[in-house]
């Protein structure tokens, strides 16, 4: 059963809006229009990234053994991977470094039924057409509609593998509606926070601060960037602030990092809406947990995503 691009839509989850190319691609938006032209105008690579697949899904139920689709990546920076989850175990990997920019991905899937989730690539741009399932599929029922904001970490660099992003990590217990606006090397920066016509998040998360903290005018921006989200979203939404994680690629960097840590921890507590998560609880401080001592490795973003359902539970976010 070959879906139509329409009704891909209904089981194709991370989109705030799809748009159609002139061969028959559909194409997956995160952000607006207005805010992909200011990351144009303000610096290539977040541009690059703001359209990349940030490890959206396809999801449904079903007894299908088959299911293939055609792809056209047209950017990718870190060369992760398409994955194939049954039941919440990846069972199929495909990486972008082995495959051509166009083509077809089939897999094979076990008999009965089952919850079925593809995995696009994190720091790619990819386009997806003639998706085809051999048997009938249900719909899959989400929890609550999450605004996530971050850079590359929550993008999904590091354990370069689509299922094992900590936000893919996370969200596998906690059932999310997910808009992932995580873009490589991004900082708390109020320009690109506009209202999103149509879109309503139930809550937001926010994961920012690790390429700024040493900047003199860090905690100025950070105040700018909330009272900017409060005042598009109001002092009702709930609001979870992720502090910088551990970073082990400058020791003499620390210090600061824990005082902008600190800093962001002040300005947040003026809200009633706004939790906070420490980050340095979520990654053990040690290289072996991390692809470069600064984005977590799939060890890392385990032990992140996990850790973060953990607090999230705990502090009833």
């Amino acid at each position: 059963m070959k879906l139509s691009n329409e009704k891909l839509k209904e089981i194709y989850y991370g989109a705030l809006y799809f748009e159609e190319t002139e061969d028959g691609y559909l194409k997956a938006n995160q952000y607006t229009k207005p805010q992909m032209d200011y990351f144009e105008g303000a610096f290539e690579m977040w541009f690059e990234r703001c359209d990349a697949s940030t490890a959206k899904t396809i999801e449904f139920i079903s007894d299908a053994t088959k299911v293939s689709f055609d792809y056209k990546i047209i950017w990718k920076g870190s060369e992760d991977s398409f994955e194939l989850s049954i039941d919440g175990l990846a069972t199929e990997i495909v990486y972008v470094k082995d495959v051509e920019l166009e083509g077809t991905i089939s897999w094979d899937m076990p008999q009965g039924e089952k919850n079925v989730t593809i995995y696009l690539p994190a720091d790619a741009t990819v386009l997806i057409k003639n998706f085809d399932i051999d048997a009938d599929y249900k719909n899959v029922t989400k929890n609550e509609k999450v605004l996530w904001l971050g850079d590359s970490i929550t993008q999904g660099f590091g354990p370069l593998r689509s299922y094992q992003t900590y936000v893919s990590v996370a969200n596998r217990l906690l059932n999310y509606d997910i808009l992932n606006q995580g873009i490589g090397g991004y900082i708390y920066d109020n320009k690109s926070l506009m209202k999103m016509e149509g879109y309503n998040p139930d809550k937001i998360i926010v994961a920012l601060g690790t390429n700024q903290y040493g900047d003199e005018n860090a905690p100025q921006v950070v105040e700018e960037y909330y009272e900017t989200l409060i005042g598009i979203y109001g002092t009702e939404i709930p609001i979870l602030c992720i502090t910088p994680l551990w970073r082990g690629d400058s020791e003499d960097g620390l210090p600061v990092l824990t005082k902008f840590c600190e800093e962001i921890k002040r300005i947040v507590g003026k809200y009633g809406n706004i939790k906070v998560v420490e980050g340095f609880t979520l990654v053990p401080h040690l290289s072996e947990y991390y692809l470069d001592n600064l984005h977590p490795n799939g060890l890392g973003t385990e032990s992140y995503g996990r850790n973060l359902v953990e607090a999230i539970r705990r502090i009833g976010f």
